[in-house]
């Protein structure tokens, strides 16, 4: 392939299904698939192009990626992404007890708990999408960015569950993860 692609365009790769390309790299694509969530796919990976949107020669921002992925997001958003639990956890229950010995305590199913815990992540994804299209100044924006960075981090007990690290919580990255 003569072309790179540039950020938002489609592909779909025989293993890992459907994508978009989110970022370019000196070692490839980094995608963003449906089933598998991120992956880097080096630039002679056989992969097939289901939407070509040719690269950016400019410097890109990380506001102008998240836009375009946003944007991408939205016009697919009947598809979600399938976020497996950690295979020993299926079948397995969460037992909350009661310090006082007159009260029964509860059972729920870890699946139904895990369920709940992806909500929350994916709520909190369209949060960040929404404060990052509005209309708030930079600053404002990054006051509630770093808020919701710090709740992720709240979240990251529950990263035990998740049964691929790419689905777990994130909280603060230092510069060299980012």
């Amino acid at each position: 392939m003569t072309t790179l692609l540039g950020i938002g365009s489609r592909v779909h790769h025989a293993e890992f299904g459907d994508g978009v390309v989110i970022n370019v790299k000196s070692t490839g694509y980094v995608v963003t698939f449906i089933q598998h969530g991120v992956k880097v796919l080096k630039f002679d990976s056989p992969f097939d192009v289901l939407d070509l949107i040719e690269l950016d020669r400019d410097q890109v921002s990380l506001f102008d990626v998240e836009q375009t992925l946003s944007r991408v997001l939205q016009r697919w958003a009947d598809q979600t992404e399938v976020v497996p639990l950690g295979d020993k956890w299926k079948g397995g229950k969460l037992i909350l007890k009661p310090g006082r010995t007159d009260l029964a305590a509860k059972e729920i199913p870890i699946d139904t708990f895990f369920h709940k815990i992806v909500m929350v992540r994916d709520r909190l994804r369209v949060l960040e999408q929404r404060v990052n299209a509005s209309p708030l100044d930079d600053e404002e924006k990054v006051n509630i960015q770093q808020y919701i960075t710090r709740i992720y981090g709240s979240l990251t007990s529950f990263n035990l569950l998740f049964k691929h690290t790419e689905h777990q919580f994130v909280g603060e990255k230092s510069m060299a993860d980012a």
